[in-house]
């Protein structure tokens, strides 16, 4: 499948995509949430593929945020629909079977924080920057951010940083847990490689189930949470890799994982 506004490229056990909007700082239109969706989906379906990696093109953007030309043209009626569909990317992405990688190695404001944290890792160049500056437009967080910046460093910080439009170093970023390490920015993209490649040599459906029970953290009571944790751990030992797994470590070699 081609693309124009991102780029895909799909290597032996998990695939990198790469926002692709350079002359706009990777800025997120239509066009580039609907293939970035598409990816997603591709990724997700795809045997082969067992980590994505997200980033941007160039150095200067991961995603300077929402295509401002098109927020221009949204009315209340039409705002709606907007954040909605920006919502249900964003959300696949985080509910994706695959674990997501964002490699955050510029601006990372508005819609390209939001992005990120709907990410299942962040790893930050230093040279990044993190933001949710729509109160500078008049308006608030459309893609999940006061969700989702709430969860990840509390009720106030994310009242500090959203109410005040701040924009944060990598380092800021590190501090208040928004981002899971910073590196170089010749160093990231292999970190974040290492990353992918390394959870692409564990057990794949152990990998899903992990993600599932750590979604039900915060969606479920914590009563409930458990219960699922419990049923996805007995889910596990019934399956191929389990016993290879297990049998592996008792002989002292590596498992040879199958997805089975």
């Amino acid at each position: 499948m081609s693309y124009t506004t991102i780029q895909l490229e799909e290597r032996a056990h998990y695939s990198i995509i790469s926002l692709h909007r350079p002359d706009k700082l990777n800025a997120l239109n239509a066009t580039l949430l609907q293939e970035l969706h598409k990816a997603i989906m591709i990724c997700q379906d795809s045997k082969e593929c067992k980590a994505i990696i997200i980033t941007g093109t160039g150095i200067k953007a991961f995603a300077a945020g929402a295509d401002i030309a098109q927020l221009h043209q949204q009315n209340k009626e039409s705002g709606y629909i907007f954040a909605r569909e920006g919502q249900d990317v964003f959300t696949a992405i985080e509910q994706c079977n695959k674990p997501v990688i964002a490699a955050v190695n510029g601006f990372a404001l508005g819609g390209g924080c939001e992005l990120a944290m709907a990410c299942h890792i962040r790893f930050a160049s230093s040279t990044a920057k993190f933001g949710q500056p729509e109160v500078n437009l008049g308006i608030i967080p459309g893609y999940g951010g006061t969700q989702r910046l709430t969860l990840l460093v509390g009720p106030a910080k994310s009242a500090e940083l959203i109410l005040t439009g701040a924009i944060i170093s990598a380092e800021q970023a590190l501090s208040i847990g928004l981002v899971n390490s910073v590196h170089s920015p010749e160093e990231l993209m292999p970190y974040a490689i290492d990353c992918a490649e390394i959870i692409a040599s564990k057990a794949p459906l152990a990998i899903t189930a992990s993600l599932k029970s750590i979604r039900a953290s915060i969606e479920l009571n914590a009563s409930d949470g458990m219960e699922f944790e419990a049923k996805s751990f007995a889910e596990t030992c019934g399956t191929s890799d389990f016993k290879e797994g297990t049998l592996a470590f008792l002989e002292k070699r590596s498992a040879n994982f199958t997805g089975n």
